[in-house]
């Protein structure tokens, strides 16, 4: 059997996919991958030797007006033309894919070649790419119970979200090591998503002094986003972007302060972490991060806060007050019917291919 992923643009799009390899490699498939020519999903991907990469044109498309959408159009037509000649030499017996623009030329490919095509949708929220897709799609599978509605009827499953494995493997010990905490206070993991957030990094840095009294504070800053000035700081450590590290990070870690992703959220909900969330705001994105931050909230898993009137005062406060109600908060989660998606994905796979 042979199986095209797809997915690219964000970490997050890539990580899901990569959750499933294991699983697929234990089920016989053969794994190619399509994404573009140069975005981060290569460099991922090529992490694992098995799987065959191809890199296709592709090109984002506005929801406003932008004379960059004629552009654009363009790349897709030719992303297109480009995946309808991989799907053919591939000859896959099903495409999965996890979102981005890079994906809708290879799922309107597959379509027109009458291969099964499933999508999964990581958002409340549909964003414009999976609207594209999930009209060329067979099934959409879907993170939150609430994104079902958004989709024809009978045609998308809530099957939660794909967890990598990996991140169950971390060590407290090593850890400690690798931040070089020579105490045993409790810990805050900082994310920002895989290319950091700027206003995130700068309240944390105005809170450290709030902070650091009574915690440890892991600061995952995004690529070039760390300020040498605060290396040396006892009780503070700050990274770029991580990867094989983030298991042992997590492991060691007791509450998260992150933006609200749904592909990051869902791995602290997978490891019981207590959440305070500053989504992305609606004016900069298309708001997908505020509905995530507010429905975890209602559940209990977290407190959702505002970029724009969160002080480092009111975020100290809510950090000291998600680790007092850890327990309360924890039991909540392990209490979730959304912990890990992946067998309920991999069974959808395995019966479009008829297995």
């Amino acid at each position: 059997m042979k199986i095209v992923l797809t997915g690219g643009g964000t970490a997050g799009h890539v990580s899901g996919n990569m959750a499933l390899v294991p699983h697929l490699k234990k089920q016989g498939f053969d794994i190619e991958y399509i994404g573009s020519v140069n975005g981060m999903e290569k460099d991922i991907v090529a992490k694992d030797p098995d799987i065959i990469y191809h890199g296709i044109p592709s090109g984002g498309l506005n929801r406003y007006f932008t004379w960059r959408n004629f552009r654009n159009v363009f790349r897709v037509a030719r992303g297109i033309s480009a995946a309808s000649r991989l799907i053919k030499q591939i000859k896959p017996n099903v495409v999965f894919s996890k979102g981005g623009f890079v994906t809708v030329p290879v799922v309107i490919a597959a379509h027109r070649n009458n291969i099964p095509v499933l999508i999964h949708e990581s958002d409340i929220t549909p964003g414009l790419a999976n609207k594209i897709a999930s009209k060329f799609a067979d099934k959409v599978c879907t993170t939150f119970p609430e994104t079902v509605g958004y989709f024809p009827q009978g045609k998308a499953f809530c099957t939660g979200s794909p967890i990598r494995g990996e991140i169950y493997l971390g060590n407290k010990q090593t850890g400690l090591k690798l931040c070089g905490f020579e105490d045993e206070k409790p810990c805050i993991i900082v994310m920002g998503g895989s290319t950091g957030a700027a206003a995130v990094n700068k309240l944390v840095w105005d809170s450290l002094d709030a902070l650091l009294p009574r915690f440890n504070v892991i600061h995952i800053c995004g690529k070039d986003g760390c300020d040498p000035k605060y290396d040396g700081i006892k009780g503070y450590k700050q990274f770029g972007y991580v990867t094989d590290q983030l298991c042992h990070l997590l492991e060691l870690s007791d509450v998260a302060i992150s933006r609200s992703g749904s592909n990051a959220i869902f791995e602290f909900l997978a490891m019981a972490k207590p959440m305070v969330l500053i989504p992305l705001p609606k004016d900069v994105s298309r708001g997908d991060q505020v509905v995530n931050a507010q429905s975890f909230q209602k559940q209990g898993f977290a407190v959702a806060c505002d970029q724009y009137t969160l002080t480092p005062e009111e975020l100290t406060k809510q950090v000291n007050d998600i680790y007092d109600r850890r327990a309360e908060i924890k039991a909540s989660m392990n209490s979730t019917g959304l912990l890990n998606g992946t067998d309920n994905i991999m069974e959808m796979i395995l019966k479009a291919v008829g297995k």
